[in-house]
C-alpha cells in the first residue's frame, strides 16, 4: 500500500506520527507546504518541513514546533546585541537550518536537503517539499501585505485577513517525486491542516491539483475544524474574515471535486448530510490527536474510514 499525505504544519505532523505507528513508515510519503519558508539571518528555514521531521523523529517541541527541550542561548545573545529576534530559533533547531542552508548554497535542492535531514534523524517516511522553487504566501490585510511569518509570528495572527497572494505559484515546479507520489498512491490524505495557507499553496503548484483530481487513489480529507473552532492555528479566524462559516462543512466545500471522503470529528456528526450534499462521502469519527495513543487512534480511524486495514488491504 502506498499512502500520500498532503501536509501543512503541526496537525499534519501529528497525523503522520500516528500513521507511522500503524503502517510501515516507508509506505508513506508526506508532501509538505513550503509557502511559509523564510530567510532568517541568512538561513533558510522551512517551518512545516521541520515540524514534520521533528515530530516523526519523536523530537517535537513542547509547543508543537522546534526541538523538545531546546535552549535559546544564541537567540538570547542575538537579542542582547540588538539583533532581530522576533522569530524563535532554538540552539538545536539552528543546526538544521545551518545544514540546510549550506547544502542549498552548494547547489543542492530543498528536496535533497530534506532527504538528508530525514536520514540523519532516522525518519522512515519519505518527506518531500511540494516544490524546490520559491513559493511564498503573502497575507493581504487592512494594514497592507505581509509575509506569512510576519503575519503569523511577529503579529501573532492578529487582524482580519482579506485574502492571499502566491507570487511564485505559476513559476513553481513540482519537486521530484511529488506528482508520482500522488498519482501512484492507493490512498491520498489531505491532513487536518489550514485549507488556505497549508493545503492551498500545495494545490497551486502546477500539476498538483490536476493530478489529485485525476488520481485513482481513494482521496480523503480530515477536517481541521472541530465543533466550530480550529484545533490549532488561525484557520477559524481566516474562515470568518473571508466570509465563510466556521465549520467543517465550510472546509469540505473548499475540497469539492478533490476528495471522495471527508472525515469530520464525531462532535460534528450533524453536518454529515450537508457534507454529502457536496458530492462526497462523509464520516464522523474521533479526530482529536491527544498524545501518541490519540494520534494512532485517529490514523486508524482514517484508514478504516477510507476502507483500508493496517496492512493496506480493503477492510
Amino acid at each position: 500500500m502506498k499512502i500520500t499525505v498532503l501536509a501543512g504544519g503541526i496537525g499534519a505532523a501529528r497525523f503522520l506520527a500516528g500513521l507511522q505507528r500503524v503502517v510501515d513508515p516507508t509506505s508513506i510519503t508526506a508532501i509538505c507546504n513550503v509557502s511559509d519558508d523564510l530567510t532568517w539571518h541568512g538561513l533558510h528555514v522551512s517551518p512545516d518541513i521541520d515540524s514534520v521531521l521533528y515530530t516523526l523523529a519523536g523530537e517535537e517541541g513542547e509547543h508543537g514546533w522546534g526541538v523538545r527541550g531546546d535552549t535559546t542561548v544564541v537567540l538570547d545573545e542575538l537579542r542582547a546585541l540588538g539583533g532581530d529576534a522576533w522569530f524563535t530559533i532554538g540552539d538545536r533547531d539552528l543546526a538544521t537550518h545551518l545544514l540546510r542552508t549550506a547544502r542549498l548554497l552548494n547547489g543542492g535542492t530543498l528536496t535533497e536537503s530534506t532527504a538528508a535531514l530525514a536520514r540523519a534523524r532516522g525518519v522512515g517516511v519519505t518527506v518531500l517539499p511540494v516544490t524546490d522553487d520559491p513559493h511564498p504566501t503573502i497575507i493581504r490585510t487592512a494594514e497592507g501585505d505581509l509575509s506569512f511569518q510576519d503575519y503569523f509570528v511577529r503579529r501573532r495572527a492578529q487582524g482580519d485577513v482579506l485574502g492571499f497572494d502566491f507570487p511564485g505559484a505559476d513559476a513553481a515546479r513540482p519537486a521530484p517525486g511529488v506528482l508520482r507520489a500522488i498519482g501512484e498512491a492507493d490512498l491520498v490524505v489531505i491532513a487536518p491542516s489550514n485549507p488556505f495557507v497549508s493545503i492551498g499553496p500545495l494545490l497551486l503548484v502546477p500539476g498538483v491539483r490536476q493530478t489529485l483530481a485525476d488520481a485513482h487513489a481513494r482521496r480523503v480529507a480530515v477536517s481541521p475544524i472541530v465543533g466550530g473552532a480550529a484545533v490549532k492555528g488561525p484557520a477559524a479566524d481566516m474562515l470568518r474574515s473571508l466570509g465563510h462559516e466556521v465549520s467543517a462543512l465550510a472546509v469540505a466545500s473548499l475540497y469539492r471535486g478533490l476528495v471522495d471522503l471527508f472525515v469530520l470529528d464525531a462532535v460534528d456528526e450533524a453536518l454529515l448530510s450537508e457534507v454529502r450534499a457536496l458530492g462526497m462521502d462523509a464520516l464522523a469519527v474521533d479526530t482529536m490527536m491527544t498524545g501518541d495513543e490519540g494520534r494512532e487512534r485517529v490514523a486508524r480511524n482514517v484508514l478504516a474510514a477510507a476502507g483500508f486495514d493496517a496492512d493496506g488491504l480493503p477492510a
